[in-house]
């Protein structure tokens, strides 16, 4: 007799006690988080083994780096409904399924076509894992530090595949580059057996159809752009460029129709309407333009030009990517003290200032004098790695947090599918001297990146007054009672740090109260104050207001963004004003 099949209820039950086991969710989590940016890399080492077998011409290697990032930005956004829609556990492993199995059919791959393909199907299905990840974690750890430790081992994933995927795939491709795909697919498909049974399922349903055909808009409008300047190497004003440019942006119209009238968009436009999230928006294209489009190719051209091995350039983008993650997890400690947008602005400075650097290196077939560059590069792409995310998040409303990062990352990602083929049409425009190529793409990312940093510093919140109301001249003097003594010189001296973050504006308001009788404080006598200290108003106290925009105005970030020593200064000295009010 055959044993009986467990019931549905029973199923549920058992996938609930695996749901208790949130060490391994987040093992499993971080693992194929980190196998996947192994393989989004990969690429980058074996791209000139692999044009060489495929007899791939220069100007179509942009699609053997550039299918992973198309799959990625169409379906991120829309990843996130999925999962939560349909289930988590069950998105994470259909994602990792289909990861393996469309890395190995890169490693079968027998022509430049078959390998895109592969490398789309394996951006979508990153997309799913990354998107469940997230929602696994969450629902395997309750709030609280636990669940911000975990997300921290969970980021690092990110940190730890990105550094060593080129290194693992540059050691495999010593041998074949190959290799390195059937082991990654190999061990993608032995992590999906091992979750089936460990994850447990959860699901958060919000109603409404995942906006798939925005999806399908974007990705169509994205695959234009990139054959347009694919193609545009051999001639730009040809026929099929410009017909390829029109439709790009026919696409990208319909794109923003499909999101205007969508019930639950991916994107709500009117997010583009905040300065700020618009600059975290436009400087995730400059990121993806100027640093990962340079940094993708460069291996490439250093493999052809200077006769480094893959092992060799593997260690260099070792050093790059190394650097870059130290930078951005202790650069957070400085939150406080500087702002996402100057953060930025440095951020994109450095990384202009390191690929200036590295000018004359490759036409001198020297490459130690690119190791500085990379290490100045590195620092820049490490604030820009914390600051994006940190500008696209604080920018928009609690609700959107998580629209608002997945906007940024799919900026991000069409912003490298675009730099890359940029950059090779760039490197490759001296044709028997890439050399020389390889300086212009140096100076274009330089320029691209100080771009970067202009529009970051160009789009700044600006406060709007009401209307009826104006804006003070300066702050008011302090609100002490003439007859009493002054604070104390703590009080004073954050007092004066908070001043011009504690103005308030005055409207057109009735007449004043009278003035409170005299009270006995201290032994002397005094009135209230005429600004209303002594009866607790903040309508002109610099101490105890907390007001930092025109009545109504939540959009002032920057004036908030020292608000744990802003809050100590207003406890001191509001504790000050009212131990000398009697209070």
């Amino acid at each position: 007799m055959t044993p009986a099949r467990p019931r549905p209820v029973e199923r549920a039950q058992a996938q609930q006690q695996t749901a208790h086991r949130p060490r391994g969710v987040l093992a499993l989590t971080a693992l194929v988080t980190a196998i996947t940016l192994m393989d989004y890399n990969a690429p980058m080492l074996t791209l000139h083994a692999m044009a060489t077998d495929f007899h791939t011409p220069v100007s179509e290697q942009a699609w053997l780096l550039n299918g992973t990032p198309l799959g990625l930005a169409a379906l991120l956004l829309v990843a996130g409904s999925l999962a939560d829609d349909y289930g988590r556990r069950r998105a994470f492993l259909i994602g990792t399924a289909a990861m393996s199995l469309a890395t190995g059919l890169g490693a079968l791959a027998t022509s430049t076509l078959t390998f895109t393909l592969g490398r789309v199907a394996l951006g979508a299905a990153c997309a799913l894992i990354i998107s469940s990840s997230l929602g696994l974690i969450a629902h395997a750890y309750p709030a609280g530090h636990v669940r911000v430790r975990a997300l921290g081992i969970w980021g690092a994933s990110f940190s730890a595949g990105t550094a060593t995927g080129p290194l693992i795939a540059g050691g495999f491709a010593e041998v074949d580059w190959r290799l390195g795909y059937v082991v990654f697919a190999a061990v993608g498909l032995l992590v999906a057996a091992a979750a089936a049974r460990v994850l447990g399922e959860s699901k958060s349903p919000r109603g409404g159809r995942p906006d798939l055909p925005g999806a399908l808009a974007l990705g169509a409008a994205l695959a234009t752009l990139l054959s347009a300047l694919t193609l545009g190497r051999d001639g730009w004003l040809r026929a099929p460029v410009v017909s390829l440019v029109v439709a790009t942006v026919v696409l990208a119209a319909v794109f923003a129709r499909i999101e205007r009238r969508s019930t639950a968009p991916m994107i709500d436009l009117s997010l583009l309407r905040r300065p700020l999230f618009l600059a975290s928006i436009a400087d995730a294209l400059f990121t993806g333009l100027g640093v990962i489009g340079l940094y993708s190719f460069l291996p490439a051209v250093l493999q052809e030009t200077i006769g480094i091995p893959a092992i060799g350039v593997a260690w260099l983008l070792l050093l790059w990517a190394g650097i870059s993650s130290v930078v951005a997890l202790q650069v957070r400690r400085l939150a406080h003290l500087v702002s996402a947008r100057h953060q930025l602005a440095l951020g994109f400075v450095l990384n202009a200032a390191g690929a200036l650097a590295m000018l004359g290196a490759v036409p001198a077939g020297a490459w130690p004098r690119l190791v500085p560059g990379i290490v100045v590069s590195g620092i820049g792409t490490g604030l820009l790695n914390a600051a994006l995310p940190r500008l696209a998040v604080d920018n928009v409303p609690p609700e959107r947090a998580a629209m608002g990062s997945g906007a940024n990352n799919t900026a991000r990602y069409i912003g490298s599918a675009v730099g890359v083929a940029l950059t090779i049409t760039v490197a490759t425009a001296f044709p028997g001297r890439p050399a020389h190529g390889a300086d212009l793409a140096f100076a274009v990312s330089a320029c691209l990146t100080l771009a970067g940093a202009a529009t970051v510093l160009a789009l700044r919140e600006r406060v709007r007054w009401p209307a009826g109301s104006r804006r003070p001249a300066s702050c008011p003097p302090p609100c002490v009672p003439p007859a009493l003594p002054r604070p104390s010189a703590l009080c004073r001296t954050r007092r004066r740090r908070l001043s011009t973050r504690s103005c308030t504006w005055s409207t057109p308001s009735p007449a004043p109260p009278p003035p409170s009788p005299p009270s006995r404080i201290g032994g002397r006598s005094a009135r209230a104050a005429p600004c209303g200290c002594g009866s607790g108003s903040s309508a002109c106290c610099p101490r105890t207001t907390r007001q930092t925009g025109p009545p109504g105005d939540v959009r002032a970030p920057r004036l908030r963004r020292r608000a744990g020593l802003r809050n100590i200064a207003v406890r001191s000295c509001a504790k000050d004003s009212s131990a000398l009010m009697g209070g």
